[in-house]
């Protein structure tokens, strides 16, 4: 079973590679770009069968390792 985690920055938290982003979007002509914020997807490929204990192994990986949970939020989702 595929589950994705996708990883951001918790709101207050600054983002520098988001505020670049934005910045050169500018300097190319987009116009009308508000904040940009930058994040990750992380695609795990699970032996677990079962959705519910597939996507609780995905969290908990999450909590462990894939996400620093003081300055960035995560959720989960199954594939």
């Amino acid at each position: 079973m595929k589950a994705k985690v996708y990883v951001m920055p918790k709101n207050g938290v600054l983002d520098p590679q988001g505020k670049a982003i934005a910045h050169a979007l500018g300097t190319l002509g987009f116009e009308g770009i508000g904040e940009v914020r930058t994040g990750k997807v992380i695609e795990l490929e699970l032996a677990e069968t079962d959705p519910e204990a597939a996507k609780a192994a995905a969290e908990a990986m999450a909590r462990k390792l894939l996400a620093n949970t003081v300055i960035e939020s995560f959720r989960v989702e199954l594939a």
